[in-house]
Parts: C-alpha cells; sequence; structure tokens
C-alpha cells in the first residue's frame, strides 16, 4: 500500500494514472482532495521467467517431475484461460508441449483446450493473441470449450454433499494427462482464481456452472474474494476436480505490469493453495478507514473489455466503502455489455428493482445463465452509489447497467467530495486484483 497525498507521492500536478482499455487515464485530483492509494505489495519481478518455468517443471509440489509425468501417456489436454484472463501463455505452452512430445505423447493427440465456461469462444487473431506463441497453434489442436454442447461432456454423477450435477469436457476428462494452466488472483465468488477453477467452470457443462452459481451460492457470506474456508463454491470446485481423477496445475501469478512474480507447478489442489500462500499476503491490504468516495477500475485490458467483467470491481473494495458512500469505477467495455442472457438479467434487474429480482433467485436451483453477475452487482447497490465511467456502451446499455453512468471522473470525484463533505478518498488503480480491507478494530468514518 502507497499513502499518497498531494504532496507526498502523487506527481506535480497532483493526478493519478488509471488503468483503461490498453492505456491509461490520467486523473487530477480536486486540490483539497486527501488521497489514499491502495497497491498490491512490491514483489520482486522473477530475473529469468523461463528459467523458473522449467525448474517448477523439474520440482513440483505434490508430483514428479513433468518429465517423468509424460512417460506412457498416450495423449495430454492443457487447459488455458480465455481471453480475459491476462495469462502468460506464450511463456509455458511450448516448453510443456515440448516436453510431452519428447516423452513420447504423439503431437496429434495433445490438445490445448480453452477453457471458456459459459464465456464466448476465441477464434482467429483473438486466439492467436491468447495463445501468444504461433509454434503452438501449427503443432497441436487448439480449440474452445463449449458448455451448452451436452454431448461434448461426460457425466460424473452429482457431488456428495450439496448435489451438483457434474458434467466435464470430454477432451479432458479422456486425456490420459490432464494439465490446467492458469492464473492466481483474487476472484469476488470462489476466493481465488486459477487451479481448479480452470477445471469447474472453465470446462464444465452448462448444468454444473447453473448449479453452483445459483444463488443458494451466491448469497453464502463466505462466498467472498480471498476466501477458501467454508467457501462453497470453492468446495464445490474441489469435489468436482476429486471426481476427475489425477490433475496437474501450473500456477502463475502477475504484479501490475503483467510480468511473473511467481509459479508453481505440480497437484491441482497442493500447486494452487502454494500459490494463494504466496500472494495473498501481497493481494489483502490493511487500510486504516472506510472511505465516503472509493475510486476504482476494471483493471484495464483484457478485464475491461465488457460490462459483464466491470462488476467484479465493484465488488472488490466492498469492505472499505462507507455506507452510502460514492463507488466510482472506470472500464473501457470496448467489447461492449456482455452476453445476451446477461442483458436479460439486468434488464430484469432494472425493470423490478435489487429487491424484487432477487427474490425472484432464491427459489432457484439452477441459475439462468449469467444472471450471477448481476446478482453481484446487488452488493455495491445495497452499500452505496456506483458510478461507472466508459466509452464503450450505447445508450440502451448504459440503461441497464443499473448504475450512473458519468462523463467524468474528476467531476464526479469532486462531487463526491462536496456532498459527503468529506476529503478522504481511496484509490485503487488495479481494481480487482487489490483486495482492501479495514484494519482490525477499525470503525466507520
Amino acid at each position: 500500500m502507497t499513502d499518497e497525498t498531494p504532496t507526498g507521492g502523487l506527481p506535480a500536478d497532483g493526478s493519478i494514472s488509471l488503468p483503461f482499455g490498453r492505456s491509461h487515464l490520467r486523473i487530477a485530483l480536486p486540490e483539497r482532495a486527501e488521497p489514499l492509494v491502495i497497491r498490491k505489495a512490491v514483489l520482486p519481478k522473477l530475473p529469468d521467467p523461463r528459467a523458473a518455468l522449467q525448474d517448477a517443471f523439474d520440482h513440483p509440489i505434490g508430483a514428479t517431475p513433468l518429465r517423468e509425468l509424460v512417460q506412457g501417456r498416450g495423449s495430454a489436454c492443457i487447459l488455458i484461460c480465455d481471453i480475459t484472463r491476462p495469462v502468460p501463455n506464450g511463456l509455458f505452452l511450448r516448453p510443456m508441449i515440448e516436453t510431452m512430445i519428447a516423452g513420447g505423447i504423439d503431437p496429434a493427440r495433445i490438445t490445448v483446450l480453452v477453457a471458456t465456461g459459459l464465456h464466448r469462444p476465441n477464434e482467429g487473431e483473438e486466439l492467436r493473441e491468447l495463445v501468444g506463441d504461433p509454434w503452438v497453434l501449427d503443432t497441436v489442436t487448439v480449440v474452445n470449450h463449449f458448455a451448452r454442447n451436452e454431448a461434448d461432456h461426460i457425466d460424473l454423477g452429482p457431488t456428495p454433499v450439496r448435489g451438483t450435477p457434474v458434467s466435464i469436457d470430454r477432451r479432458f476428462v479422456e486425456a490420459d494427462l490432464r494439465i490446467a494452466t492458469g492464473l492466481v488472483e483474487p476472484h469476488f465468488m470462489a476466493g481465488w482464481s486459477g487451479g481448479r477453477k480452470v477445471v469447474a467452470p472453465g470446462v464444465a457443462g452448462h448444468a454444473t456452472i447453473r448449479t453452483f452459481h445459483s444463488a443458494r451460492f451466491m448469497e453464502d457470506p463466505l462466498a467472498v474474494q480471498c476466501n477458501l474456508v467454508g467457501n462453497p463454491l470453492h468446495e464445490e470446485q474441489l469435489e468436482i476436480v476429486r471426481k476427475v481423477g489425477e490433475i496437474y496445475a501450473l500456477n502463475t501469478v502477475l504484479d501490475e505490469e503483467r510480468d511473473l512474480v511467481h509459479v508453481t507447478f505440480g497437484e491441482i489442489i497442493a500447486s494452487h493453495l502454494a500459490a494463494v500462500d504466496f500472494i495473498a499476503s501481497a493481494t489483502r491490504v490493511e487500510v486504516p478507514q472506510r472511505f465516503k468516495t472509493v475510486v476504482t477500475t476494471s483493471a484495464g485490458y483484457p478485464l475491461d473489455k465488457t460490462y459483464y467483467q466491470t462488476i467484479k470491481g465493484m465488488v472488490t473494495p466492498l469492505d472499505i466503502l462507507e455506507p452510502g458512500g460514492t463507488l466510482i469505477i472506470a472500464s473501457e467495455c470496448s467489447e461492449g455489455f456482455g452476453s445476451e442472457e446477461f442483458r436479460d438479467a439486468q434488464r430484469r434487474l432494472v425493470e423490478l428493482g435489487p429487491q424484487r429480482f432477487l427474490a425472484t433467485l432464491t427459489a432457484k436451483t439452477l441459475a439462468e445463465i449469467d444472471e450471477w453477475q448481476t446478482e453481484m452487482q446487488l452488493k455495491p447497490m445495497r452499500i452505496g452509489t456506483v458510478k461507472l465511467y466508459t466509452t464503450g456502451l450505447d445508450g440502451e446499455e448504459r440503461r441497464i447497467t443499473g448504475v450512473e453512468v458519468i462523463d467524468s471522473i474528476e467531476q464526479a470525484i469532486a462531487d463526491s467530495i462536496h456532498r459527503h463533505r468529506d476529503p478522504r478518498i481511496a484509490i485503487i488503480p488495479e481494481g480487482p486484483y487489490v483486495v482492501p480491507v479495514r484494519a482490525a478494530g477499525v470503525a466507520r468514518a
């Protein structure tokens, strides 16, 4: 955390830079503003990422080295996250695949499967950007997961405690060697991304995803960022990966500049927890008070491509937003709103209002696709006023956000300071990748 005031840490012009799309917004703060700029702890960049990657392959957690794991395997499936996650696929896919080939796996029987969950597929130039290495595209099969194609999945039966029906993409289940890859960062429902989450919802069938994204799970007070203990989504994900069987994972941790600071490889649960242990203390940042004005972002590209993803940035700072306060978020939304199902959910929110909308969800055992994101938007709306700065939404899309869309972040900050008669503001440039929490014993401002 960096405690920056107008005369201590900010540029001489009293401005702050916020990620926005592929660039940044330079925001001039009011002269009387007293900002606290909240960032993750600075973690040292790995001086040689490729050497660190090889070391992770050679010294895995809870497993034998990758060069030994590939022996005697007839096929392999590697899961990668979709375009909404800035995972450094271009760094690790080729050496991972080369190790598989050197161990005797035919390249024709190696599949890289994009773990889209219920998101849209990544194709064409976007797929090339996502994979990050033309050699991979030329050497092995790279395909998208489609959760709605029931024939693509294998039914593994329900989870033992909560009864979630489990179906997983057969290309992953039937592979002799299964590896999930991803980015470990705070997740506003499942606690942390990466590891087991790349499997479910990543390559799960729609009924699986819709069950453990229903209000029964989402309204649980333990289904929050940075928490795994008692988190029902996390617990279901663990049950699902156990049903699949032997799975390994590559977990990456990035800094604010998207450079690699940590990597683990090994058994999927153990290696993921090791990465969480590394990043948790740097990501959860204690602050001394709540604020009546909080300024945040959707962390720029690629997470701020849609309004759907923007909601994550609204939820993570809620522990430090004073009830009745103002939450200002910047998100480009270069790709627009999100899925048609999400649009429908947002229309219902606007038409029914928050309380009646939530009432329509609580009786369901199977959520409608993407309405869980609208459900998460209710959290900041319960606490304060949400204001959105964006350049990517049309008039109707702005209406169905259900929040106030603004033309100027600077004016919104000035208005909030005036309205609340409080010059103190919290600024979180990296948005959902940083989780501010009130220091123990802190009362309301």
